[in-house]
């Protein structure tokens, strides 16, 4: 890889308010992360303490390249630490999830209840025949009972196979297919932007020549469809819930018995089944959740991710639960019925953590800050991003109108591979705008290049991981060698195909993927440094750029650009948003093209789809756009 500096320079430094220090868990960033790193299982083995286990383990790791184990030995249940363990300490009538839906209606579920609901389900699978090790596909609207049913299938020890609700028929199947479930649990339908969007037909299609599963499990939304039962063997959900016993005792699990396979979009070829297994999951996103969101114990945190993403997961599911805090969880869109309508909850619930992406905040900044203006969001204490880079301008933006200075911003690097945050700024800690910022406990990065050779600061260069850590994925379900090749890429590193550079004070900035670099006249720039300039622009909400063949500077750039309300297209205003960028950047990353477009590809998870805009513009073939969300 050539020589490449990083362009976006970030050198401010945002202190949290001292009340947001006294309180935090981590007062001291720098001693705790040296303590991790020369005793790393030591660190961690404490950390496992402070959950519960059947049976404790033996030895924290065992590191055969690139394979590991954690806690090896060890005896636990997850949901027993995420619910049972709660009840036990007098938190029967906690709130766990409240649930919201478009229209505003809400179901509050307290450990207690929840308790009830995920041993009756987790005792109904069971009837169907379903037993430890086996799969379960769960296609549900983005409410409390799918976190039911991923408990109730963990309760047991069958590995659950979230699939994102806005997935289409075909890459349903794919993943139903591949992980050979049993049985399939949905919904009638989801709703989103006030239509109703039928799941249930979706999945009768996916599954037509799948002789394999055995079972729908379906949540009938509206009661309306008792005929239809019969003949596809679908059971109710809410009935076999009604009709099950409440006693269920959770399954011993083997620290590494699998907890659950999430399939993430290759760029190539068919997704990659990552799998997850039980106890270095469970205690990765226990302390991350705890330390990076310093939940405490009456907070109200919300994560507006969608569970069918590994955020879901970890940071609605899991990480949260295990914290005994209470989550808020949300079907439907943030635009939706009006602009303001996060803000309108924060209010109402008095949120004090709230976790979103990047691509949502931009989406809020078109709408103004007189919107975020007419809510009190004082109760707000810690504001978390998470799913791509975010640019100073959104970071700014999110920092004064949502958090109104006095909140401090999380910037989470991690990915569905590592299961739990790898790189992100502690709240007590200071934090630069568009620098996620210092690696989390336990965890080594290394900027380097293709052979691993440390870059020097503020040279782009491959992000890698040295070390294992718990919430690793274990492997590619069904395909070892797809697991192998995230080790082996650079070798002695975890690869994690973006690229970042590195500050003098040891902030990491991520430019984007590998394969999201432009190579203009022998210099390697960044995609997402030239949106950033871009977004700079006060006209401009949103951008995307690629690289185009080019004789003579090898590539060239082409942009394209979402307006904000009220600014109409024109040669003038192309002008002037080159200008910004030359501002920002210098003159080697402006782009040759501006297209201005309404939107953009992106994936569910809210990240731009350049290859698609490549691919489009380059007339060549498109691939698997599965997990795409326009």
């Amino acid at each position: 890889m050539e020589k490449a500096d990083l362009l976006l320079k970030v050198d401010e430094k945002y202190y949290p308010p001292q009340e947001i220090v006294e309180q935090a868990w981590i007062k001291d960033y720098e001693s705790l992360y040296k303590q991790s790193i020369e005793d790393r299982e030591g660190f961690y083995s404490k950390i496992a303490e402070e959950l519960e286990w059947f049976q404790k383990w033996d030895k924290v790791l065992e590191w055969n390249y690139p394979y590991a184990k954690w806690f090896i030995n060890g005896k636990t249940n997850i949901t027993y630490n995420c619910i049972d363990r709660h009840v036990k300490n007098g938190k029967r009538n906690k709130v766990a999830f409240i649930s919201i839906d478009e229209e505003g209606n809400e179901k509050k579920v307290t450990y207690g209840e929840l308790l009830d609901l995920v041993s009756r389900l987790a005792n109904g699978l069971k009837s169907l025949g379903i037993k430890k090790g086996d799969r379960v596909s769960i296609y549900m609207p983005n409410t409390v009972e799918a976190a039911i049913a991923m408990l109730a299938c963990a309760r047991i020890g069958a590995i659950h196979s979230v699939v994102f609700a806005g997935f289409s028929e075909g890459a349903l199947k794919i993943r139903i297919d591949d992980a050979k479930a049993k049985a399939v649990i949905t919904a009638t339908y989801t709703k989103r932007r006030g239509k109703k969007i039928p799941l249930f037909p979706t999945v009768k299609e996916a599954i037509k020549d799948l002789d394999f599963v055995e079972k729908v499990i379906l949540w009938d939304r509206d009661n309306e469809l008792s005929e239809e039962y019969e003949e596809h063997n679908v059971v109710d959900f809410y009935k076999l819930i009604k009709n099950s016993s409440k006693d269920c005792p959770p399954e011993i699990q083997d620290a590494e018995d699998p907890l659950f396979i999430l399939y993430t979009s290759g760029t190539t070829g068919k997704p990659k089944g990552v799998l997850h297994t039980t106890g270095g999951y469970m205690v990765n996103t226990y302390m991350t959740s705890k330390y990076v969101f310093d939940l405490k114990e009456n907070d109200i945190y919300w994560c507006t991710a969608d569970v069918g993403w590994i955020t879901g997961h970890s940071y609605i599911v899991y990480g949260p639960l295990a914290n005994g805090v209470t989550s808020i969880m949300m079907e439907g869109v943030p635009v939706y019925p009006h602009p303001g309508i996060w803000w309108e909850y924060v209010e109402k619930y008095g949120v004090n953590v709230f976790y979103t992406a990047p691509t949502a905040i931009r989406m809020l900044m078109r709408f103004g800050d007189e919107i975020p203006a007419k809510y009190d969001l004082s109760s707000l204490k810690v504001l978390g991003s998470v799913g791509e880079p975010i640019n100073p301008e959104a970071w700014l933006w999110y920092y004064k109108n949502i958090g109104r200075g006095k909140a401090v911003i999380v910037d989470t690097w991690w990915q569905t591979e590592t299961g739990a945050h790898m790189i992100t700024t502690v709240p007590s800690y200071p934090a630069k705008p568009g620098k996620a910022g210092k690696p989390m406990f336990g965890i080594e990065v290394a900027v380097v290049d293709k052979q691993g050779n440390p870059m020097p600061p503020n040279q782009v260069g491959h992000l890698v991981i040295k070390n294992p850590w718990p919430s690793m994925l274990r492997t590619c379900w069904g395909e070892p060698e797809r697991y192998e090749k995230y080790w082996n890429e650079i070798p002695g590193y975890y690869s994690a195909g973006d690229l970042a550079a590195i500050d003098e004070e040891g902030y990491i900035m991520v430019v984007g993927r590998a394969d999201d670099v432009l190579s203009v006249a022998g210099h390697r720039i960044g995609t997402a440094e030239v949106e950033s300039a871009i977004v700079e622009n006060h006209a401009v909400t949103e951008a995307a750029v690629i690289g185009k063949p080019n004789e003579i500077k090898g590539e060239s750039i082409k942009a394209f650009v979402i307006l904000k309300e009220g600014y109409q297209p024109s040669e003038e205003l192309k002008e002037r948003i080159k200008d910004t960028v030359r501002e920002v950047l210098g003159p080697i990353a402006v782009p040759d093209e501006i297209e201005f477009v309404d939107k953009l590809p992106k994936t569910r998870s809210g990240k731009i789809m350049r290859r698609l805009l490549k691919a489009r513009e380059l007339g060549l073939e498109i691939g698997d756009t599965s997990t795409l969300e326009e």
